[in-house]
């Protein structure tokens, strides 16, 4: 049976992520968005993860909930906890045309070790640069160890998905093989600017002509959220009624708020909550240098924000450097703070900016993505699939 759109085979897939909601992160955002694009498409999908605090084991035809610990350097996030003859029964009971691993732990490992005992074509997501996290953890030494084990492990799939060009080109540069793009979207009729709020910014003390400043995003280091308040702090000597919100969780939340008590931080929102903060500020930093993508840009930019950003991930695909939104280089971080100064000038014509950002997210729908990897999925289960079934 084939779907009217673009001739997709439906399938049975075995998804594996170490991460997904209620965890709240890109990966396991968009995770639980394509799991349920694949089963409202019709096809069939085991979604495997780790359990999470508080909850139950589970183990049905759409779900498995494995064992997990807690990471180390993420100590509210769990990796998954599983032996590859575990994963191989399960994926035998379920008899999958194609595993899919979205994360590269330990539960990740043992999927793809089974899918090739089983002769099922595997297919593999980058979505985290942990090899460039190691230098923020005093763990500089094992980023080379690190980049190893994950060009050894996605190169045992038949296909690496990653979200940009820059990206692919890199992976590709470092050894990875069979590199592909699978793009990211964005709701944007979740996002909008018509969710500004005037009762949020009254909460934040701003008048319409306030400046606010917006942050979203995990508070660890790797993402660099201190040079988006140390920008802030720059901004108010010019602009001294300026406010900053800073949307997010994580380990140096309380350093932050302690070094930066002029900022108000709203913890972990989603949904509706963040689609209001984002359409009640102004301007968005994201000082980010380690994202593979960074679905945060393409959020603010949907909300109607000008962005200020380094030139990476989606920032460089997305933004044209005073049209719609502001791109720095890499490290230049005098640069990102003069960025955002100068975004609020009164003859900078921020408003401009701001409409050109939304514009420019309407094309960037989420639905024809998930098509897209959709059908890439049934090319890879039909014919190397097939090739499978004859060696087996």
């Amino acid at each position: 049976m084939r779907s009217p759109i673009r001739d997709v085979v439906f399938m049975r897939i075995a998804y594996f992520s170490e991460t997904y909601p209620p965890e709240i992160n890109g990966v396991a955002l968009t995770t639980e968005r394509c799991v349920r694009h694949m089963r409202r498409r019709g096809h069939d999908v085991l979604l495997c993860r780790p359990r999470q605090a508080g909850e139950s084991a589970c183990d049905t035809l759409d779900e498995w909930r494995t064992r997990g610990v807690q990471i180390p350097m993420y100590p509210d996030l769990r990796m998954g906890l599983a032996l590859t003859a575990s994963v191989r029964r399960h994926l035998e009971t379920f008899q999958p045309d194609l595993v899919h691993v979205a994360t590269e732990g330990p539960l990740g490992y043992a999927a793809v070790s089974a899918a090739h005992d089983l002769f099922v074509p595997a297919t593999s997501d980058f979505r985290t640069n942990f090899h460039a996290y190691c230098g923020h953890y005093r763990l500089r030494f094992a980023s080379g160890l690190v980049l190893r084990y994950l060009r050894a492990f996605h190169n045992r799939t038949a296909a690496t998905f990653v979200p940009s060009r820059v990206l692919r080109d890199e992976l590709t540069a470092q050894g990875f093989a069979r590199v592909e793009i699978a793009s990211r979207g964005v709701d944007v009729r979740l996002f909008s600017p018509r969710k500004r709020s005037d009762d949020l910014r009254s909460f934040w003390d701003a008048s319409e002509s306030t400046p606010v400043l917006l942050y979203v995003g995990r508070l660890a280091p790797e993402k660099n959220v201190r040079l988006a308040l140390r920008a802030f702090e720059h901004v108010r000597v010019l602009h001294p009624l300026a406010r900053m919100v800073v949307v997010g969780d994580g380990p140096i939340r309380s350093e932050l708020e302690t070094e930066f008590p002029a900022a108000h931080f709203a913890g972990t929102l989603r949904a509706e909550a963040l689609a209001v903060h984002y359409a009640s500020a102004d301007l968005f930093l994201f000082p980010s240098l380690t994202e593979t993508f960074g679905n945060v840009t393409l959020e603010a930019m949907a909300a109607g924000l000008a962005v200020v950003a380094y030139d990476v991930a989606a920032a460089a695909e997305w933004i044209r450097d005073g049209h719609n939104g502001l791109v720095v280089p890499p490290n230049a971080e005098r640069a990102f703070i003069d960025a955002a100064t100068r975004a609020l000038d009164p003859g900078f014509q921020l408003p401009r900016l701001r409409g050109h950002a939304r514009q420019s997210m309407l094309t960037a729908d989420w639905e024809p993505v998930l098509e897209s990897f959709e059908w890439r999925l049934g090319q890879i289960a039909t014919t190397i699939g097939v090739r499978g079934a004859a060696m087996a």
